[in-house]
Protein backbone atom coordinates (compact mmCIF):
# COMPACT_ATOMS: atom_id res chain seq x y z
CA UNK A 1 0.00 0.00 0.00
CA UNK A 2 2.57 2.44 0.88
CA UNK A 3 4.85 1.57 -2.44
CA UNK A 4 2.21 1.79 -4.74
CA UNK A 5 -0.85 3.70 -2.91
CA UNK A 6 -2.57 0.38 -3.35
CA UNK A 7 -2.67 0.62 -7.54
CA UNK A 8 -1.36 -1.50 -9.57
CA UNK A 9 -1.05 -2.17 -13.48
CA UNK A 10 -4.55 -2.68 -15.57
CA UNK A 11 -3.13 -3.03 -18.63
CA UNK A 12 -0.09 -3.42 -19.98
CA UNK A 13 0.39 -0.49 -21.73
CA UNK A 14 1.21 0.51 -25.15
CA UNK A 15 5.06 0.09 -26.97
CA UNK A 16 4.06 1.91 -30.14
CA UNK A 17 1.99 5.14 -30.99
CA UNK A 18 -1.34 4.71 -32.90
CA UNK A 19 -0.19 5.93 -35.69
CA UNK A 20 3.13 3.79 -35.47
CA UNK A 21 0.83 0.97 -35.09
CA UNK A 22 -1.01 1.55 -37.90
CA UNK A 23 1.67 1.85 -39.85
CA UNK A 24 3.47 -1.23 -39.12
CA UNK A 25 0.07 -2.97 -39.95
CA UNK A 26 -0.28 -1.60 -43.29
CA UNK A 27 -1.15 -4.49 -45.57
CA UNK A 28 -1.73 -7.16 -43.18
CA UNK A 29 -4.75 -8.55 -42.22
CA UNK A 30 -5.14 -7.88 -38.61
CA UNK A 31 -8.42 -9.18 -38.12
CA UNK A 32 -7.67 -12.47 -39.65
CA UNK A 33 -4.32 -12.97 -37.65
CA UNK A 34 -6.48 -12.23 -34.06
CA UNK A 35 -8.93 -14.98 -35.66
CA UNK A 36 -6.12 -17.19 -36.37
CA UNK A 37 -4.90 -16.78 -32.97
CA UNK A 38 -8.44 -17.99 -31.50
CA UNK A 39 -9.25 -14.25 -30.96
CA UNK A 40 -12.90 -13.48 -31.90
CA UNK A 41 -12.74 -9.46 -33.45
CA UNK A 42 -15.67 -6.69 -33.68
CA UNK A 43 -14.43 -3.38 -35.01
CA UNK A 44 -15.77 -0.44 -36.04
CA UNK A 45 -13.24 0.13 -39.07
CA UNK A 46 -10.03 -0.95 -40.54
CA UNK A 47 -8.12 2.13 -38.78
CA UNK A 48 -9.67 1.21 -35.81
CA UNK A 49 -8.36 -2.61 -35.24
CA UNK A 50 -4.84 -1.47 -37.00
CA UNK A 51 -4.10 0.36 -33.84
CA UNK A 52 -4.51 -2.29 -31.79
CA UNK A 53 -2.26 -4.82 -33.76
CA UNK A 54 -0.75 -7.10 -30.78
CA UNK A 55 3.22 -5.40 -31.23
CA UNK A 56 1.44 -2.21 -30.36
CA UNK A 57 1.74 -3.27 -26.55
CA UNK A 58 4.30 -4.20 -24.34
CA UNK A 59 4.89 -7.76 -23.64
CA UNK A 60 2.50 -9.31 -20.93
CA UNK A 61 4.67 -11.95 -19.21
CA UNK A 62 6.98 -9.17 -18.61
CA UNK A 63 4.75 -6.67 -17.02
CA UNK A 64 3.55 -9.18 -15.35
CA UNK A 65 6.39 -10.18 -14.32
CA UNK A 66 7.33 -6.97 -12.93
CA UNK A 67 4.50 -6.38 -11.06
CA UNK A 68 4.79 -9.47 -9.30
CA UNK A 69 8.49 -9.23 -8.43
CA UNK A 70 7.67 -5.96 -7.22
CA UNK A 71 5.18 -7.44 -4.87
CA UNK A 72 2.56 -4.98 -5.68
CA UNK A 73 0.20 -8.08 -6.80
CA UNK A 74 0.51 -11.72 -7.28
CA UNK A 75 0.12 -14.36 -10.17
CA UNK A 76 -3.08 -15.95 -10.05
CA UNK A 77 -4.01 -17.07 -13.11
CA UNK A 78 -3.37 -16.17 -17.14
CA UNK A 79 -6.25 -15.87 -19.11
CA UNK A 80 -6.67 -15.08 -22.77
CA UNK A 81 -9.22 -12.87 -24.39
CA UNK A 82 -12.33 -14.93 -26.01
CA UNK A 83 -13.02 -11.74 -28.46
CA UNK A 84 -11.86 -7.91 -28.45
CA UNK A 85 -14.56 -5.01 -29.07
CA UNK A 86 -12.99 -1.79 -30.68
CA UNK A 87 -15.15 0.89 -31.73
Amino acid sequence: MKQSFGSCSHGVGRALSRTQAFKKAKGRAIHRELEDNGVFVQSRGKRTLKEKTPEAYKDISQVVSVVHNAGLARKVARLKPPGVIKG
